[in-house]
């Protein structure tokens, strides 16, 4: 019985990063990646989870605040920056000097698979040690936090894209820049409204999370339409040459 019951929970935990994880992929119709770099982008985002885990423990201990300081800093510090700072990396020293980073699209499909990794294990941490308090835990997190690391990873892989086709360094570290501090604020506020326990606050949960999907979807088509018009001028240069 307890075989066919965590079975159950590794299905629920890995479902919704699969999902997620297929419908990045054929977004991505025109210039596809190599299969085994989206892999190795998401091995390394899950094996990122272990020194997220020793450098988020450390931090804590640095916590010299209380109420909605506490709050504000883990949610901030200890959760955002740890947590999008590693799977950024694992983006940079992946992916972004390959040359399979030929437009910007790929940037958003390399930063969500490395987030989605990272997630799924988080997921299965939290799901098998958490099911016996509160059984439900499972679909709130397939509801709310794994497409939340995905849509952080859209504005991350976004901000990338624009580092690595910039025109000189100092553009490209502005960038890089965006990259990192822009999914750690959001990430920030996700986890602090939840962390701070006002009633206020969680009311505005469910409009922040509908406001991440506009705002990241429309950074997502913006870069599948760039892909779709790159490939269509390709083609249209090819038939003329050949002609």
């Amino acid at each position: 019985m307890k075989y066919f019951l965590d079975l159950r929970l590794i299905v629920i935990a890995l479902t919704p990063a699969i999902a997620i994880g297929l419908a990045i992929y054929f977004t991505d119709r025109y210039d596809k990646e190599p299969a085994l770099l989206l892999l190795k982008l998401f091995m390394l985002g899950a094996f990122s989870v272990l020194p997220v885990i020793a450098v988020e423990r450390t931090l804590m201990y640095f916590n010299i605040f209380s109420g909605l300081g506490a709050s504000a800093y883990t949610a901030f510090i200890v959760a955002g920056l740890t947590e999008e700072s590693f799977k950024m990396t694992v983006v940079l020293k992946t992916a972004y000097y390959k040359k399979y980073f030929n437009e910007k699209l790929d940037g958003i499909i390399y930063a969500v698979f490395a987030a989605l990794g990272f997630a799924t294990i988080e997921n299965l941490m939290y799901i098998l040690g958490s099911y016996s308090i509160n059984p439900y835990v499972g679909i709130s997190r397939g509801i709310f936090s794994v497409p939340a690391h995905a849509l952080l990873a859209v504005t991350m892989g976004y901000y990338l894209s624009l580092a690595k086709f910039s025109y000189n360094r100092q553009i490209e570290s502005n960038y890089l820049k965006k990259a990192l501090f822009i999914p750690v604020f959001f990430h920030g506020c996700f986890d602090f409204i939840l962390m701070a326990d006002v009633p206020s606050l969680l009311v505005l949960f469910i409009p922040y999370v509908i406001y991440l999907w506009i705002v990241n979807l429309r950074k997502l088509n913006q870069y599948y339409q760039d892909s779709k018009e790159r490939y269509k001028a390709s083609h249209q240069s090819i038939k003329r040459t050949d002609s």
